[in-house]
């Protein structure tokens, strides 16, 4: 690739990282690599239960693969009745085949379980929601910002502090791929993140929503100010256990445990072919984005927590308190809102469900479900950032992201979606200063939010 080239392609991305950082799957698609997979038949098991149109759902899932996505693994529900399917590859190279019980990096669906550890010490009345961060961090979090930023709005993202990826991962839109590659098995601590975060400049005023995972950084470690353990001992012992999760764990090496695929970066095109990033330490992420989990688990934990089985009911109240996750035009009704760790988000069928999306370099991951728990889908698939654009910088069709919204949006509604066209309009690339409104990029760690960027 030429250096012109790369650096156009850099600009790109930085653009687009900037207008699609907050709460994305991914926006623009790509024809599938060289040697990737064009069409494969899904590995499905259908469970005992009614009411799942177990046809198109395998349907809808072969198609996203068939758009260009690498492997994909799906798990939905309604009432007791259940369904999990995979298709594509786990391993491009060897044609390995995606299982659905895979156990996959969910990213900044981890936020859920760290506000949910929170919230429980607010129950227990040891954090105060409104108190200010200094009261917990006095000596990181100093000064006028300190008295003026509250546990609610790390929260809910409305602190206005910037995020620490990029400052992390410095040279990463030139060169992505020795940059992810030399930090593999660097280990990142808490207070070297938060640091990063908080010296970098605010992207907002406090109190208007903008996304950092520089928030949950600091929550986790308020949480273990507060109950004198990690925070990643404490979410496993109080939310993952309380839950009944047998898949879901903070990972303690660079590797992840179980049966599970490659993960595939591609960053825009500015690494190919895309790379497998499945083996990398998490310390990066942490109470950010650090969780493994399966669909299965996920399903589970958010069917316990809507169901408040994990919180209080003040609490759970709280955590669906939530403030617009974009800016409208006047008049105009924002079709996501987040809350405390979780957002609720109108889809194109016309239902709103609760829940969160994720992403870490190679994986993403999606969990959506009813308010009452009953109908719900998680998602873990393998290509990241493959959108692509022209040589204006103009986002390509996005074949890929149709693909996922129809097969989520058909999941959760009962009925197919179509498969192409589907997608909103702000995922596709129009309107890109309000494409943080819904699921395009990954909302994870490496989203690289707007803030990082400015």
């Amino acid at each position: 690739m030429s250096s012109s080239r790369r650096a156009r392609l850099s600009s790109v991305a930085a653009a687009t990282l900037i207008a699609l950082s907050a709460s994305a799957l991914p926006a623009q698609a790509v024809a599938a690599e060289p040697g990737s997979p064009t069409a494969a038949s899904p590995a499905a098991a259908a469970l005992t239960g009614h009411g799942l149109d177990r046809a198109a759902l395998r349907g809808s899932l072969e198609a996203f693969h068939k758009a260009g996505m690498y492997g994909a693994y799906s798990a939905v529900r309604d009432g007791s009745a259940q369904w999990r399917g995979a298709t594509g590859f786990a391993d491009v190279d060897t044609r390995r085949p995606a299982r659905p019980d895979f156990e996959h990096r969910v990213g900044s669906i981890t936020k859920t379980f760290t506000a949910v550890a929170v919230l429980q010490q607010v129950g227990a009345g040891r954090i105060d929601l409104d108190a200010p961060v200094g009261r917990y961090l006095p000596d990181v979090v100093p000064g006028e910002r300190g008295r003026q930023v509250t546990v609610r709005m790390l929260l809910n993202h409305t602190s206005g502090i910037a995020d620490y990826v990029l400052p992390a991962f410095p040279g990463i839109l030139e060169n992505p791929g020795k940059t992810l590659d030399e930090n593999r098995l660097r280990r990142m601590a808490p207070e070297e993140l938060a640091r990063l975060g908080l010296a970098a400049p605010p992207v907002v005023q406090p109190g208007k929503h903008s996304y950092s995972n520089t928030n949950y950084i600091l929550a986790g470690m308020i949480l273990e100010r507060v109950t004198g353990q990690k925070a990643e001992a404490y979410i496993t012992r109080n939310v993952i256990r309380k839950a009944g999760l047998r898949h879901t764990y903070f990972p303690r090496s660079a590797s992840i445990q179980g049966p599970h695929a490659r993960m595939y970066e591609s960053f825009f095109g500015l690494i190919d072919p895309p790379r497998d990033y499945s083996v990398y330490d998490m310390s990066w992420a942490g109470t950010a984005g650090a969780l493994v989990s399966t669909t299965g688990d996920l399903n589970d934990f958010y069917r316990a927590l809507l169901k408040g089985r994990l919180l209080g009911a003040a609490e759970l109240r709280a955590m669906k308190t939530t403030v617009p996750a974009y800016e409208t035009e006047a008049g105009e009704e924002p079709r996501m809102r987040y809350g405390l760790g979780i957002y609720t988000l109108k889809m194109q069928s016309g239902g709103w469900y609760w829940g969160h999306d994720g992403g870490v370099f190679g994986a993403g991951t999606w969990a959506l479900s009813t308010e009452d728990g009953r109908r719900q889908v998680a998602i873990g698939y393998n290509l990241m950032k493959y959108q692509r654009f022209d040589e204006q910088g103009r986002p390509l069709p996005d074949p890929v992201t149709d693909a996922l919204y129809a097969h989520v949006d058909g999941a959760l509604s009962g009925s197919p979606s179509p498969a192409r066209g589907d997608a909103p309009a702000s995922a596709r690339g129009v309107a890109p200063q309000r494409a943080e409104a819904l699921p395009g990029l990954p909302i994870g760690p490496d989203a690289m939010h707007q803030a990082s960027l400015r």
